[in-house]
């Protein structure tokens, strides 16, 4: 159940991305008003997180929860109806900020519910089900799309924030009871949130993720013209490349998994780490050195890939825990950087040119090179911090 909560955004997004240029045509609208309604989904995506993670350490998760996925559904059917592209801009945003509800608190309830080798193996499922939602997602709005119209996908959406809403009543209890809950009101809780920014290690680690999240989203946004455009494949190719490399996040995340309960959560950390940099760095140096070969860049953008998918639930479990007297306000804190870095780097690829791979090559780089720069300058992963043990936290 959490897991669906967490797949909100990519489904949100994914979904409805093939239908962009119909949209434009049926609102009479450019492209850029039209591209409009994905950057405003995301700003609403991260100020909902930073807002709703907070204020459910104060007041509980389950209400904000029910009244999240209401939200959700109810802009949702906005967006079905919109009369133009203004308006569905506007809806967009307050999309983002209800779907956002459910993702923060997700990761707060788990780790409110578990303890000690139990939190990495629920955030390796949460990891994993984000890795299958963008490949599945597309295929259901095509699917869509090839019978009906744009407006059928938000149709769509409105139907899973129904079938959400239903799942929380029937399946989410309250997590956090009063007795847990902050006594110093929302001033307190926001305070909290602002003494986990100045923590060196907790901002080390949700740094590590917002930066590799930012390497992934160059990845997501530049490799359908890298592969389509620059090596000439068709689109089923391309959903098969696509398709390959999820699995490997995958395989990735299912291995943390196991090797949780075996092995420090930093040290797989500073592995995934270094595997999705050398992916990058390979890509960069072979696209520079040897020119577009398409088996060098599927390769290598496995491995970065990967590399991510057991990065992603290593740092996000070593935050939690150290965040676990405020865990909204640490998921809030993980969450909005890596949407907020993601949506920085996106129209980047695109912008430095379309007549090489290099420049996908080089931000994905870039965004490994910080990452490991704040794993080994903030996060320390030697000293430790925010491990977990067998028995306790």
């Amino acid at each position: 159940m959490l897991g669906a909560l967490t797949a909100i955004a990519p489904l949100t997004t994914d979904m409805y991305i093939p239908a962009l240029p119909s949209m434009g045509e049926a609102l009479d609208a450019g492209s850029s008003s039209i591209q409009l309604t994905l950057t405003s989904f995301l700003a609403g995506l991260i100020l909902g997180q930073v807002v709703a993670g907070p204020v459910s350490d104060g007041l509980g998760r389950r209400g904000l929860l029910i009244g999240g996925m209401i939200g959700f559904a109810v802009t949702s059917l906005l967006c079905a109806v919109a009369p133009d592209a203004e308006t569905l801009i506007a809806v967009r945003f307050l999309q983002g900020a209800t779907g956002a509800v459910g993702m923060v608190l997700a990761r707060a309830i788990i780790t409110d519910r578990f303890h000690g080798r139990d939190i990495p193996r629920y955030f390796a499922i949460l990891s994993q089900i984000l890795g299958v939602a963008p490949v599945v997602a597309p295929v259901i709005g095509g699917g869509i799309l090839a019978v009906s119209t744009w407006r059928a996908v938000f149709f769509a959406l409105t139907l899973v924030g129904v079938l959400l809403l239903v799942s929380v009543l029937l399946k989410v209890p309250e997590t956090l009871p009063p007795e847990r809950r902050r006594k110093d009101g929302l001033a307190g809780t926001f305070r909290a949130m602002g003494r986990l920014a100045c923590d060196r290690a907790f901002l080390g680690y949700a740094l590590v993720m917002a930066c590799a999240s930012a390497s992934l989203f160059a990845y997501i946004s530049g490799s359908s013209f890298v592969f389509q455009n620059l090596h000439g494949t068709s689109s089923t190719v391309y959903s098969l490349i696509f398709a390959s490399n999820a699995v490997g996040m995958l395989v990735a995340g299912a291995l943390f998994g196991r090797l949780s309960s075996r092995r420090p959560v930093n040290l797989l950390l500073t592995a995934a780490t270094v595997l999705s940099l050398l992916g990058a760095a390979a890509q960069a140096a072979i696209t520079a050195a040897a020119g577009e070969t398409l088996a060098g860049t599927w390769i290598t953008l496995f491995l970065a890939v990967g590399g991510i998918g057991m990065l992603f639930p290593a740092a996000m479990t070593l935050g939690q825990t150290l965040g676990r007297a405020a865990p909204g306000a640490a998921s809030a804190l993980m969450g909005g950087l890596q949407f907020l870095f993601g949506a920085l780097v996106s129209p980047l690829v695109g912008l430095f040119g379309e007549s090489s791979s290099l420049p996908m090559a080089l931000i994905m780089l870039a965004s490994m090179l910080l990452a490991a720069l704040a794993l080994l300058t903030l996060a320390r992963p030697w000293l430790r911090q925010g491990e977990v043990t067998a028995g306790g936290h």
